[in-house]
């Protein structure tokens, strides 16, 4: 098949374009800037437009044309693939939450939903997994390290069929995002439950709508299903105690806790630090168990794990000739930052710690703006960073309101915050006040979703000169 992909660089997108790479098919694609996804796909041999969209960027007889959630229907090559489909009754245009729900179809899928570790638990369990010989296929919004080709992992891994008992069997690991209730095209014989917070009220407007559509996803898990749930949320302990379809339909349930015992084993040979990590760790060692996996299989290849793309992901570099532990975090919720930051100072406990923190989006900045005033003034206080630097609210371009804007911005959140070690600076000074300002400091965090990241390679390029 020729397959198009509209917004090619988005990190759950670019990892469906490298399903069907690897699957055999000519994949092409569009976005409106490069980034280092568009240029490994590049690498890998997916033609990619990059700049404003276009009709003509649509190769001709293409079979499937696949957008992000973010492409608006005035999108012109969205536009251009309808009027195709008037031609062509046997073209096929679909989201991306809808191309990778046909998948899950197809495979026994496992998906790991929540507010907070989709990512690292699903790469978690992709290891254990792989490790433990049953070749899954994974889909997840990371890069995980072992995961090759590129060099510096991959957010797609395409495994094969393996034998079991009950014949031939096909794994599929996925990260299940709520947002735009994305997940609810998704139909997996497991789901994974890490947590469930309030976020997303630009979509959901309140939390009870959030709670609904997390209801819904369970209630895709068909008769003999299995959920494994978070038992220290107490948001999932209310869900699966009054959920009456579960009982109807006979689907089991795992609970995973951390006063479980194996919680201390796992803090002592993971890799990754925080809490939350050993959470994640007990989700994927409670799926591995249901799945028959040793133990022995399993801590082993979680002590392997070395972390994934932009969540908690070190390295080192120097700064003015002085070693600098820079950190890269994609967290961009209260309670994400909040875990974060302490898990930084429980691995540093004697260091001096500066993080720069973009906030993602205005409108989640407004909805949890006491939420993040809280966790910083305790972060400030608790000693948890020595210094926090607050750059402008990355703007998520389609999905702003512009009455909200108005309300909220970075500078308002740091005077609320009111703390002498909290300031507020554009993006573009940030680079130049770190080589000035960093004297003591010995770890730099780059925390937020949006764009933030880039000033590693910036930071890294303007030191080496």
């Amino acid at each position: 098949m020729k397959i198009h992909f509209i917004g090619i660089g988005g990190i759950g997108v670019s990892a469906l374009a490298k399903y069907y790479l690897e699957k055999g098919h000519k994949v092409s694609g569009s976005d409106l800037v490069c980034s280092e996804i568009t240029d490994a796909l590049k690498k890998q041999g997916v033609k990619i437009i990059i700049g404003k969209h276009k009709a003509e960027n649509l190769p001709q007889n293409i079979d499937m044309a696949i957008y992000s959630p973010a492409v608006q229907s005035s999108n012109p090559e969205f536009k251009k693939a309808q009027k195709l489909k008037i031609v062509n009754c046997k073209l096929k245009i679909k989201s991306y939450p809808e191309a990778l729900g046909e998948l899950t179809k197809k495979y026994l899928t496992i998906a790991v939903a929540g507010t907070h570790g989709k990512s690292s638990t699903t790469s978690m369990l992709g290891l254990l997994l792989l490790r433990a010989g049953f070749d899954p296929t994974v889909i997840v919004g990371t890069k995980v390290k072992e995961f090759v080709p590129p060099a510096d992992g991959s957010n797609c891994r395409v495994g094969k069929p393996i034998r079991q008992a009950q014949g031939e069997v096909q794994f599929l690991v996925i990260e299940a995002d709520e947002h735009f209730a994305s997940f609810l095209n998704y139909w997996p014989k497991i789901i994974v439950l890490t947590a469930i917070e309030a976020d997303h009220l630009d979509y959901y407007k309140n939390f009870k709508n959030y709670i609904s559509a997390f209801k819904k996803f369970v209630s895709h898990l068909p008769k003999d299903g299995l959920l494994i749930a978070n038992q220290n949320d107490k948001n999932i302990k209310k869900i699966i105690s009054n959920f009456q379809f579960l009982i109807s339909k006979k689907i089991s349930i795992k609970k995973y806790s951390l006063r479980q015992p194996e919680a201390k084993k796992l803090k002592k040979i993971l890799k990754v630090p925080g809490e939350h990590n050993i959470s994640n760790a007990l989700a994927a060692l409670a799926v591995a168990r249901v799945l028959k996996i040793p133990d022995k299989v399993s801590f082993k290849a979680l002590s392997e794990y070395r972390g994934c793309w932009r969540r908690f992901d070190e390295k080192n570099i120097k700064l003015k000739n002085k070693s600098l532990k820079l950190i890269n975090d994609y967290g961009h919720h209260p309670t994400e930052v909040k875990v974060t930051l302490k898990a930084v100072r429980e691995k540093y406990k004697k260091e001096k710690i500066c993080c720069v923190y973009q906030p993602h989006q205005y409108q989640r900045t407004h909805y949890l703006f006491k939420d993040f005033i809280e966790v910083f003034k305790e972060s400030a206080t608790k000693k948890w960073i020595d210094k926090l630097i607050i750059t402008d609210v990355y703007d998520v371009a389609g999905r702003e309101e512009k009455k909200i804007k108005e309300k909220v911005n970075s500078q308002k959140l740091v005077e609320a915050v009111n703390k002498s070690n909290v300031i507020y600076l554009p993006k573009e000074k940030i680079i130049d006040y770190l080589k000035e300002s960093l004297k003591d400091e010995k770890v730099l965090i780059i925390m937020g979703a949006g764009d933030i990241y880039e000033l590693n390679s910036k930071l890294k390029s303007r030191i080496s000169k």
